[in-house]
């Protein structure tokens, strides 16, 4: 059956322990809790779930696992290394996931032309629909319009992950999807709404590891053209827009799935003292504002 690509996607975490193993039955854990709060889906092996710090063999089986949970499962294979990218592609596909997305190659330049390629030979190699995920402020490398419009004139494209700061992008890739017959997702989890209103048909959220419930009420209301019933929801993703950003990404997204009861693990890479002392103080920050709003 055919998915629609509409709707909240959890970006999803990865919790591990302090010597870098998957903590399987947490994440199980987790899986059922994102089941139950009204999302469409998964993007497994996105920024927020760390895929820089995972080796393959962590990656194939945390897609074992999001396949698993019955949620179409949109598998992020982005690599800088073309042969990696091939080989969790096949993967995904043999999991069963419903389709890939891949990011540019990151830290060297890459030509328009040579992205092209690239994104190309990476659908060839899934043989599953295939997402661009446009992120350049952790590339380098910016996806143009003219080499989306390329790649899907050559391949299965059947959407565009955009994020990070240039928000207006979506509107242009919007107008081409409907040209080309691909959809636009956001990354912007805090402004739903007005990307919406650009044309996107949805949200890969790395927040909606802790509030997925939220954020389903404001793409429910917003898409059935009732914002207002959505209105308190909205007003919580601003405040929690406004605090999220006193520690940096993606360990802001574990500080709030800890502030609900979740279990984010350990961290990835090595935290200072100081870094520590503003994560438990957005713990509790968090925790309070989700025992005023009835979450916990």
């Amino acid at each position: 059956m055919a998915i629609k690509w509409e709707g909240i996607f959890c970006a999803l975490w990865t919790p591990m322990d302090r010597n870098g193993r998957l903590l399987s039955t947490e994440l199980k854990t987790h899986l059922e809790f994102l089941c139950s709060k009204g999302i469409q889906g998964i993007l497994a092996l996105g920024s927020t779930g760390e895929f820089l710090h995972l080796d393959l063999p962590a990656r194939k089986a945390i897609l074992q696992h999001a396949v698993s949970s019955k949620l179409p499962v949109l598998a992020n294979i982005s690599d800088i290394r073309p042969k990696v990218v091939a080989e969790l592609a096949q993967f995904a596909k043999w999991a069963g996931a419903a389709a890939v997305s891949i990011l540019p190659p990151y830290f060297y330049p890459v030509a328009q032309e040579d992205l092209v390629e690239f994104f190309v030979r990476a659908g060839e190699a899934a043989q599953l629909p295939l997402f661009l995920y446009n992120f350049p402020e952790r590339t380098g490398n910016r996806i143009t319009l003219e080499t989306v419009s390329a790649v899907a004139d050559r391949i299965d494209l059947v959407g565009v992950k955009q994020s990070g700061a240039e928000f207006d992008y979506h509107k242009a890739l919007v107008q081409l999807g409907r040209e080309k017959n691909f959809v636009v997702l956001t990354g912007s989890d805090t402004r739903i709404p007005e990307a919406m209103k650009m044309g996107v048909t949805g949200c890969v959220s790395g927040l909606s590891n802790a509030v997925a419930d939220v954020l389903a009420t404001i793409y429910a209301g917003v898409k059935a053209g009732t914002p207002e019933q959505a209105a308190t929801a909205i007003e919580q993703m601003r405040t929690i827009g406004a605090l999220v950003d006193q520690i940096e990404f993606p360990l802001n997204v574990a500080a709030i799935m800890q502030a609900r009861g979740l279990s984010p693990g350990h961290p990835k890479s090595i935290v200072s003292v100081a870094t520590q002392r503003r994560y438990q103080k957005l713990v509790e920050d968090f925790r309070s504002l989700f025992l005023e709003w009835k979450l916990i």
